[in-house]
């Protein structure tokens, strides 16, 4: 199951030569891991308070293929690659009119309240089993 999520550049995404900012790539990853999140129906803010648990990424591996520019209408896919105990492996792709952009793999960790690595919440697992 893939996830898409549309994003649009605008002039704020972008560098002097008009092309987005590399490290705006990682600001369009993670608006679309909530969206994504929200869609399977598990309500961050909720999982927080009742649970204690929030997820924080442990890693990001990105490669930028592709230059975008300005007005460009993008899409975000996110899907799963592996699924452990208290991790989730993500491949998060941004494409333009089916060509891929930029490709990053982002390994994601469920914590508890002190900070130390939690199980999955079962909301979450089983739904993506």
């Amino acid at each position: 199951m893939t996830h898409r999520m549309p994003i649009r550049v605008y002039y704020e995404d972008t560098d002097l030569a008009g092309i987005v900012y590399y490290a705006n790539y990682l600001k369009f990853i993670e608006r679309a891991r909530t969206e994504w999140v929200r869609d399977l129906g598990v309500d961050q803010g909720r999982l927080k308070a009742e649970e204690g648990i929030v997820f924080a990424v442990r890693r990001v591996e990105a490669d930028y293929i592709q230059p975008a520019g300005f007005d460009d209408e993008l899409v975000v896919h996110t899907s799963v690659e592996a699924l452990t105990g208290a991790r989730l492996v993500l491949k998060q792709d941004v494409l333009r009119d089916g060509v891929v952009l930029f490709a990053s793999t982002v390994t994601l960790v469920a914590l508890g309240g002190d900070g130390r690595p939690v199980r999955l919440p079962d909301v979450l697992r089983r739904t993506l089993h």
